[in-house]
C-alpha cells in the first residue's frame, strides 16, 4: 500500500489505499505448520466510531493506529466533505499512520440550507447508520447512498427512530431503503425503541449523537440484542471521550443525558475479526500465531473466536496485551452460538471440512442482511468445494470430508475471500475471484497472509 497523507478526497484517494489486484488470485497451499506473529491492522468498527467521536468533540483529537481501508476512507471523506478539519498521515515504512481530526462540539461546518450536499458511503454499514443521526445535528440538507448493495441493505429501523427522536429524514426513492434524505434541525430527544435483530449499528449511530439532543434520551435495544458487544465498544469509546452513558442490568436500556464529547489522543487497538484468519490458519496447519496488541482487556467481542478454537482442540493463551494460539494434529467439530461475534462466523466455516467431526454453526440469520447473504454465501462455496452442508434460517452444519479445487466466488464481501484463503492454506488449487474486496477493511491482507510461509 502506498503512503497516503493528507485530507481524504483531496489529497489522496481510494486507490492510494486499495492498490493493486488480479481479477483471480490462486491461494499456494502450506507444506509446514504456520509459525508466525502477526501484526494485525487497527480494528475497522473502533476505527469509525473513533472518527465520527472525535469530530463530535470539543477540538483537536488524534486518532493513534486508524484502519486506512475503503470503509474507513468513506467515513473520513465524508467528514472532510461537511467541513471538518481532518488530516491523515501515514508512513509505510513503520507500519504507523495517525488521523488529526478537530472536532466542533456537535456542530456541522458546512450546513448550507439552500442546497443539498451528497455524501457516498459505498458499502460501508458503519458509515451508512452511524451518518445519519450525525447530520441530523447540522442545520442543511444530506443525500446519502451508496453502492448498489448498500441500496438493498435494512435502515428502516433506524429511520424510525431518527424521526421519534424529533429529526426529519426520509427516503430519496419512498421504498423503505437508501438513498435517504437527511434534513438538519437537531434532534429533541426523548424515550424511543430500537430495533436491533439486523443491525446493532442503528443503535450505536444513536448513542452517539444522543448527547447533543436538546433534551436526555433513552434508547430501548428491541429484540434481538445479538451484537451486544459491538453497543459494548460503542458505549465504552462514549466513555473515553468524556461522556457516561448509563445503561441497565440486561443491556437493553441505554440514558445519555445533554453533554459533550472532550477531545483525546485515542489508540485503536488491532482488529479481532482479522486476526480471526490468522488464528485460524495456525489451528487449521497445527501451527502457532502470535498476535500482539489484543489482549484480556479488548471490547471487541469477535476475540471470542479465540475461546471456539480452543474447544476445537488449540491451545490458548490470551494475555494482557497478546493472543497466542497452537493448533493440534486435528481440530474436532464444535457446536456453537456466533451471534455476538458473527463476523468470524465464516472464519470458522472455512475450516470446518478439517475437523473430525460436524460442525453447527448457530443464531446468526442477521449475517443474511450484511455485505451479501452470508449463510447462503458460505453454503454455496462450500458445496462448490465438494463439502457437505446443510443450510437452516438462523445457520448451518457442515460435515468433515475432503476439500476440492475450485475458485470460491467473493459476493464482493471481503470476508468471504480472507475465510476461504485460509481453507486454501491446506487445500490445493483453491483461487479466491475478486480478491481486491479485502481492501474494505484489511487492504494488506493477502501481503500480510504471504509471511506465513
Amino acid at each position: 500500500m502506498s503512503p497516503v497523507s493528507g485530507v481524504p478526497g483531496k489529497d489522496f484517494s481510494l486507490e492510494d489505499v486499495r492498490g493493486s489486484f488480479p481479477e483471480e488470485l490462486e491461494i499456494e497451499s502450506l507444506s509446514h505448520p504456520v509459525g508466525a506473529t502477526v501484526v494485525i491492522p487497527g480494528s475497522k468498527s473502533v476505527t469509525n466510531r473513533a472518527l465520527i467521536l472525535a469530530a463530535l468533540a470539543d477540538g483537536h483529537s488524534t486518532i493513534t493506529n486508524p484502519l486506512l481501508s475503503d470503509d474507513s476512507y468513506y467515513l473520513m471523506q465524508a467528514l472532510a466533505t461537511l467541513g471538518f478539519s481532518l488530516e491523515v498521515k501515514a508512513d509505510e515504512a513503520s507500519g504507523t499512520a495517525q488521523a488529526h481530526i478537530h472536532g466542533q462540539r456537535g456542530i456541522i461546518p458546512n450546513s448550507d440550507s439552500s442546497s443539498e450536499l451528497s455524501l457516498f458511503v459505498g458499502n460501508a454499514g458503519t458509515v451508512a447508520r452511524f451518518l445519519p443521526p450525525v447530520l441530523a445535528l447540522g442545520s442543511g440538507t444530506y443525500l446519502v447512498d451508496g453502492v448498489s448493495r448498500m441500496r438493498e441493505r435494512p435502515v428502516e429501523d433506524l429511520v424510525d427512530a431518527i424521526r421519534l427522536l424529533g429529526a426529519k429524514v426520509g427516503y430519496a426513492r419512498e421504498d423503505g431503503k437508501f438513498p435517504l434524505i437527511v434534513y438538519g434541525g437537531g434532534l429533541r430527544g426523548g424515550e424511543v425503541r430500537v430495533e436491533v435483530s439486523r443491525s446493532s449499528q442503528f443503535l450505536s449511530g444513536l448513542l452517539m449523537t444522543a448527547p447533543y439532543a436538546r433534551e436526555g434520551v433513552i434508547l430501548e435495544a428491541g429484540e434481538g440484542r445479538g451484537s451486544k458487544p459491538y453497543v459494548g465498544i460503542t458505549t465504552s469509546m462514549m466513555g473515553d471521550f468524556g461522556v457516561e452513558v448509563l445503561v441497565d442490568e440486561g443491556f437493553g436500556r441505554f440514558e445519555v443525558s445533554p453533554s459533550h464529547y472532550r477531545a483525546i489522543e485515542y489508540a485503536v487497538e488491532p482488529d479481532a475479526s482479522a486476526a480471526s484468519y490468522f488464528l485460524a490458519a495456525a489451528a487449521v496447519t497445527g501451527g502457532r500465531v502470535r498476535v500482539p496488541g489484543l489482549g484480556k482487556n479488548s471490547t471487541q467481542g469477535d476475540l471470542r473466536f479465540a475461546g471456539v478454537l480452543e474447544r476445537m482442540g488449540c491451545d490458548l493463551e490470551i494475555g494482557r496485551d497478546f493472543v497466542y494460539l497452537g493448533g493440534p494434529e486435528q481440530l474436532r467439530g464444535v457446536e456453537v452460538d456466533m451471534n455476538e461475534f458473527s463476523d468470524t462466523m465464516m472464519t470458522l466455516a472455512a475450516i470446518a471440512p478439517f475437523a473430525s467431526s460436524p460442525t453447527v454453526i448457530k443464531n446468526v440469520e442477521h449475517t443474511r442482511y450484511q455485505e451479501t447473504d452470508r449463510i447462503s454465501a458460505v453454503v454455496t462455496e462450500l458445496g462448490r468445494l465438494g463439502v457437505r452442508v446443510s443450510e437452516g434460517r438462523d445457520g448451518l452444519r457442515i460435515e468433515p470430508g475432503p476439500v476440492e479445487a475450485a475458485s470460491i466466488e467473493t459476493y464482493g464481501d471481503h470476508r468471504m475471500a480472507m475465510a476461504f484463503s485460509i481453507t486454501g492454506l491446506v487445500a490445493r488449487g483453491i483461487r479466491i475471484r475478486n480478491p481486491s474486496c479485502v481492501t474494505k477493511t484489511f487492504p494488506e491482507y493477502f501481503r500480510v497472509l504471504d509471511t506465513l510461509r
